[in-house]
C-alpha cells in the first residue's frame, strides 16, 4: 500500500506542537510494519540545513492562481523515513512558521504543490493522510480530482484532526482567488460567512480521525466542538480515534544518551541518580526522600496552568520540590518566576524550551502534573509513564484514554486522573498520590505498571493500516 503523508510540520525538519511529533514519526512506523509510505511538509527558513539530503525536483511547476510557481523539492530521510520538502521561498521563508495574515494562502500553496508532487513521484498513492486544517484544500481538490482525473481515481483520503480549536478560518471572498470557484468547493468551506479549511477536511474526507478514542467523542459536542460539533455528528460513522504513539528510540530511559543514568522495568536504580542529578541542576537541595513534582508544559489556558497556581502553596507545604519547564502566556510566565523566587530551595524554573532538560525532568521527576482543560491526546504522558514518572491528569481526551487510576485492591492502573475541572479535584488527586508515595513497594508497582504500558507507534501505525483498508473499502 501506497501512502503520501501532508503535514505543515514534522520533527526534525519544523516544530511548534503535537503535529511535528505525530507526522514526524507516523512515516518511519508505516514504513516498519510494511507500508510504502512518503512525508511531503513545507521547507520553512527554520529547517536546518543538515536535514535536507538533495535536491529532488529542481522544477515543480505549480499552476495556480492564474500563475505558474516555480517551486523545489528537497529529499530526506533525517526521520527515518522518505521525506519530500517543498521550497517556496515566498510562502515558507518567513521569521515564524505559522502567525501571518495570509497563512491560509500559503497552505493552500502547499496542498496544491504537493498534489503536483505526488504526480511527479509516479504510481498514485492508495492513501493520502492529510493533517489538520492545512491541509482541508488539498481534501477539496483529491474529492474533486477524482471525478475529473483518471490519475486520482483510486486513491482515498483520511483526515487527522490534531486540535479542532485551529481551523484555519478565511475571507470567503478569498476562495475564488485560491481556485475554488466551483460550488461544490465553496460549499466545503463555507461555514457561518466565512471559510474554514478544516471544515473543508471534515465535511469531504473519505474517513476521519482524531488523536484519542475520548476526543473523538468530544468533538462532537458543543464544549469542545468549537462550533464544527454538528458537522462531525454528521459524520460520526466515519470518525476514529487513535492515540498517538511516541518514538521508543528517541523516548527509552534504558537507552537515552540526555539522562545521566539509565534505567530499566526490571532495575529503576538509574532513576535515583537521575532525581539526585535533576535536583542539583536547579540548585535544589539533595534531599531524595521528598517527592518531586514536575511540569513541562505550553504556558496557555489551556494547559491547566491556573489549577497548578492554585494548588503549588498546597504541594509546597508538604515539602516537596515542582520543577517547571515551559513558555508562553506572561501572567504564567510570571507566576513561576515569582514562585522560584518566593521558595528558592523547593522551586525549579526554565522558562522557554530545552529538549535535553525535557528528558532529564522527565527521568528526574517522581509525579508529572499534566491538569490540561482539554486535551487531543497529549504525549508528556506517555514520556512519564515510560520513564516511571507518575501522572496525574485531568480526565479529557487522550489523557482519559491512557491514564489509569491506581487501584490498590487489585494493583491496577498507571497514575492518577480527576474528572472535574476544579481545583479541589485536583488537589485530592495530589493528596492521593502522596499518600502511595510514601508507600515505596505500592508506589513501585504505579511505576511498572506505567512501564510496561505499549505507547509505541508501531502499535499506532497498525491501527492507521487498519483505517487505510477501511477506507479503501477492505477489510483490514
Amino acid at each position: 500500500m501506497r501512502v503520501a503523508i501532508l503535514s505543515a510540520e514534522a520533527v526534525p525538519y519544523s516544530k511548534t506542537g503535537g503535529l511535528a511529533d505525530v507526522a514526524g514519526a507516523l512515516p518511519k512506523a508505516l514504513k516498519k510494519i510494511g507500508l510504502d509510505s512518503v512525508l511531503i511538509t513545507p521547507c520553512y527558513l527554520q529547517t536546518k540545513g543538515k536535514y535536507l539530503w538533495s535536491v529532488a525536483i529542481d522544477d515543480l511547476w505549480v499552476d495556480w492562481r492564474g500563475f505558474r510557481y516555480r517551486a523545489k523539492a528537497f529529499y530526506s530521510e533525517a526521520n527515518g523515513s522518505p521525506t519530500f520538502l517543498i521550497d517556496a521561498p515566498e510562502f515558507f521563508h518567513r521569521s515564524s512558521i505559522y502567525g501571518f495574515r495570509e497563512d491560509y494562502e500559503r497552505f493552500a500553496f502547499f496542498s496544491y504543490a504537493a498534489l503536483c508532487l505526488i504526480k511527479r513521484l509516479g504510481a498514485p498513492p492508495d492513501i493520502v493522510h492529510l493533517n489538520d486544517w492545512h491541509t482541508g484544500f488539498a481534501a477539496v481538490k483529491l474529492a474533486l480530482f477524482r471525478h475529473i482525473d483518471p490519475y486520482w481515481k483510486n486513491t482515498r483520503t483520511v483526515f487527522s484532526i490534531h486540535n479542532l480549536a485551529y481551523q484555519g478560518g478565511f475571507n470567503a471572498d478569498e476562495l475564488w482567488k485560491l481556485g475554488f470557484g466551483r460550488e461544490f468547493e465553496i460549499n466545503a468551506f463555507l461555514y457561518n460567512g466565512y471559510a474554514s479549511a478544516m471544515k473543508a477536511g471534515i465535511v469531504v474526507s473519505d474517513l476521519l480521525s482524531t488523536v484519542s478514542r475520548r476526543y473523538s467523542l468530544e468533538i462532537q459536542t458543543p464544549e469542545f466542538g468549537h462550533g464544527l460539533d454538528y458537522f462531525l455528528r454528521l459524520r460520526a460513522d466515519r470518525l476514529f480515534g487513535i492515540v498517538n504513539g511516541i518514538d521508543y528510540e528517541v523516548w527509552n530511559p534504558e537507552t537515552d544518551p540526555l539522562i545521566p543514568a539509565n534505567y530499566r522495568l526490571s532495575d529503576l536504580s538509574g532513576k535515583i541518580i537521575c532525581k539526585q542529578k535533576l535536583l542539583e541542576s536547579f540548585g535544589l537541595p539533595s534531599n531524595l526522600e521528598k517527592p518531586v513534582f514536575a511540569s513541562i508544559s505550553r504556558l496557555t489556558t489551556q494547559k491547566g496552568i491556573d489549577l497548578i497556581m492554585n494548588v503549588s502553596g498546597e504541594i509546597l507545604s508538604t515539602g516537596a520540590y515542582i520543577i517547571a519547564l515551559g513558555s508562553g502566556e506572561w501572567q504564567y510566565e510570571n507566576f513561576w518566576q515569582q514562585l522560584r523566587d518566593h521558595m528558592p530551595d523547593q522551586v525549579g524554573v526554565y522558562i522557554g524550551y530545552n529538549e535535553e532538560l525535557a528528558h532529564k525532568i522527565e527521568a528526574g521527576a517522581d509525579i508529572f502534573l499534566m491538569p490540561s482543560r482539554f486535551e487531543p491526546c497529549g504525549l508528556n504522558q506517555m514520556y512519564s509513564l515510560r520513564y516511571a514518572t507518575v501522572p496525574i491528569v485531568h480526565a479529557v481526551g487522550g489523557l482519559d484514554d491512557t491514564i489509569e487510576d491506581f487501584d490498590a485492591v487489585n494493583f491496577t492502573g498507571n497514575g492518577f486522573k480527576f474528572r472535574e475541572f476544579t481545583s479541589a479535584a485536583f488537589l485530592e488527586k495530589i493528596y492521593e498520590a502522596l499518600f502511595f508515595y510514601h508507600d515505596k513497594e505500592l508506589w513501585q508497582r504505579i511505576q511498572t505498571n506505567g512501564m510496561k504500558e505499549d505507547n509505541s507507534w508501531e502499535n499506532a501505525a497498525r491501527k492507521y493500516l487498519e483505517l487505510y483498508l477501511m477506507a479503501k473499502g477492505r477489510n483490514p
